[in-house]
């Protein structure tokens, strides 16, 4: 079977890329060095492009988790641009058909199912059928987007103007302007790419499956320290619309910490969360399977599975119970109600399942843990 023909400029941008960050880098590290203003600006650079990608890119443009003020959009559409990415259009046109057919090899553009190798940089090099573009069908919306659609038209001037022309004049302020230019510059973005790109491809292999195992997504909170949050991808891939990756408040995110920063200052808006009864409940099912899967090899498995079983009914029973009387309550505080008599019941009934549920919830971990511990990838 004839591969597709190579995508020329591509292979010679990133050969070129990685050339540059792999020989002239290093070289000129040891021949002059690298003083602390042009690491310090590479960090800063790298954390600013990088989380274009996350926040702008990603979680702004390609799954409309939340609105941003025009000031935002824009300063996040240059960042996306200096990390060599391609524009928004197409960034999210190609994102958007990768989660409507994750890990279908012939449609989606960077499945995992083809190998790390594939998955990670091997799509953009050939003319693959899943890579191909005749329009932006599936971005409409942001067709009318006036800042998109200035990216996109201009985004070759953008990219080289923003990268070697800011580099290069931070470089003379410095009085070193190829060392800014190679670390700040170059190897800065040789760096992004590849920690956007483990998006794309281990957090597709590497990690556990709280959520769903219906695609190849995972979450690791390791990679989610290297890929501004993006690691918890397991998460993602189920509740996409919602503007965090890491739910928990403990989870490594910065993305989410940056919109959610930035709504205090009313630059976003419309932060868009998944209902934590769902997310609640996805996890659950995922526990559930995992232990009938486990019990079957165990003795008496007819019989521990009965016991999973109950402990799982009684536990979403109490669950439901629970977020309808939260809810009621919630509404009753938007509408203002004094502490009528109906009110200080559904409140001590509120309370009452609350304490209800952790319990039912120890139970089930303790049950859990001690039986069938899950699998992890």
């Amino acid at each position: 079977m004839n591969k597709p023909p190579i995508i020329l400029t591509n292979v010679l941008v990133f050969s070129v890329l990685t050339l540059i960050t792999l020989v002239a880098t290093p070289i000129w590290a040891f021949t002059y060095g690298f003083d602390w203003v042009t690491v310090g600006t590479t960090i800063f650079l790298f954390y600013f492009t990088g989380m274009s990608i996350t926040t702008g890119y990603h979680r702004l443009w390609s799954h409309k988790t939340y609105d941003a003020h025009p000031i935002v959009r824009f300063i996040l559409a240059i960042g996306g641009a200096m990390t060599v990415q391609n524009s928004i259009l197409h960034w999210s046109s190609d994102h958007r058909v990768h989660h409507k057919h994750v890990d279908v090899n012939d449609a989606d553009p960077y499945s995992a199912s083809k190998g790390f190798w594939f998955s990670h940089l091997g799509w953009m090099l050939r003319e693959y059928q899943s890579s191909r573009y005749s329009d932006y069908s599936n971005c409409k919306d942001l067709q009318k987007d006036k800042i998109v659609m200035w990216q996109h038209n201009y985004y070759l001037q953008i990219l080289l103007i923003s990268n070697f022309g800011i580099t290069g004049f931070l470089g003379w302020l410095n009085g070193d302007i190829l060392g800014m230019m190679l670390l700040a510059g170059v190897a800065r973005i040789v760096l992004v790419h590849h920690v956007t790109f483990f998006i794309n491809s281990l957090a597709h292999m590497w990690g556990s499956r709280p959520f769903t195992d219906k695609n190849s997504a995972r979450d690791n909170g390791i990679l989610a320290f290297f890929t501004f949050g993006e690691g918890y991808h397991n998460f993602h891939h189920i509740f996409e619309y919602d503007y965090r990756n890491g739910v928990k408040w403990w989870q490594f995110d910065p993305s989410k910490w940056v919109i959610k920063g930035l709504s205090y200052l009313k630059l976003t808006s419309k932060l868009r969360t998944c209902p934590e009864e769902r997310i609640e409940k996805a996890k659950l099912e995922m526990q559930l399977k995992y232990a009938q899967d486990k019990a079957i090899t165990l003795p008496n498995a007819d019989e521990i599975i009965a016991k999973i079983q109950h402990e799982y009914d009684v536990l979403v029973h109490r669950m439901a119970e629970y977020y309808s009387t939260k809810k009621r309550l919630m509404n009753m505080k938007k509408k203002d109600l004094k502490q009528t008599y109906e009110r200080l019941e559904l409140d001590f009934k509120y309370k009452e399942l609350k304490q209800t549920l952790a319990l039912q919830k120890q139970k089930w971990r303790t049950m859990y843990s001690f039986y069938l511990e899950p699998k992890t990838a």
